[in-house]
């Protein structure tokens, strides 16, 4: 599951939820877990990737 990132424009907060890949592909409505608004965009976030292989 990824990690997504959403700001709901209701409340204006800020929130993180895990998705499979499908699900966001699907277009699956995410709903804000502070007001309960489905009027949420989601940001771009950073990501980090760890490996075996030593820079």
């Amino acid at each position: 599951m990824s990690q997504y990132v959403f700001h709901c424009e209701d409340c204006n907060k800020e929130f993180t939820q895990a998705l499979h890949i499908s699900d966001m592909e699907k277009g699956s409505a995410v709903t804000c877990p502070h007001c309960g608004s489905k009027r949420v965009n989601q940001l771009v976030s950073a990501f980090s990737a760890v490996t075996s292989k030593k820079s």
